[in-house]
């Protein structure tokens, strides 16, 4: 599997943030197919409280047409997200968005009615600072 163009620098925006990696790629098992998301992660949030998981799909939108690319990475997160219901209910699924592309593209109807719509948990990051910026949860 390809890995995307800014796959190190959420990796190390993560180990920045204080998580774990447990897994690159994380492997989805299913009946009929295997699925690899681009990161799994762990990270203790308290000592009362068990370990908050993620899988993070990492995505760089490089191609010409954002409508094209972010269809094809709606299907993407719908398949993991159905494979994770399965193999690992309890571990979150999150889509790492570079802030620049947040910032020019997340605003627009159709993107927040698909987000809101099948519950994409984002984090966005600065690939130049490798800084998470901010959590999006729902």
């Amino acid at each position: 599997m390809a890995r995307d163009l800014l796959h190190e620098a959420v990796k190390n925006a993560l180990l920045q943030d204080g998580w774990e990696i447990t897994a690159d790629p994380y492997i989805i098992e299913t009946d009929d197919v295997d699925y690899q998301v681009d990161l799994g992660a762990e990270k203790i949030i308290s000592a009362e409280k068990a370990n908050e998981k993620i899988a993070v799909e990492v995505k760089s939108f490089i191609a010409s047409s954002f409508v094209y690319e972010f269809h094809r990475i709606l299907g993407q997160f719908l398949n993991y997200s159905l494979g994770m219901e399965e193999f690992e209910p309890d571990r979150k699924l999150y889509l790492a968005v570079p802030s620049r592309i947040y910032q020019e593209y997340f605003h627009l109807s159709f993107v927040q009615k698909a987000v809101k719509r099948f519950k994409m948990k984002l984090f966005i990051y600065e690939p130049d600072t490798l800084k998470i910026v901010k959590w999006k949860k729902k």
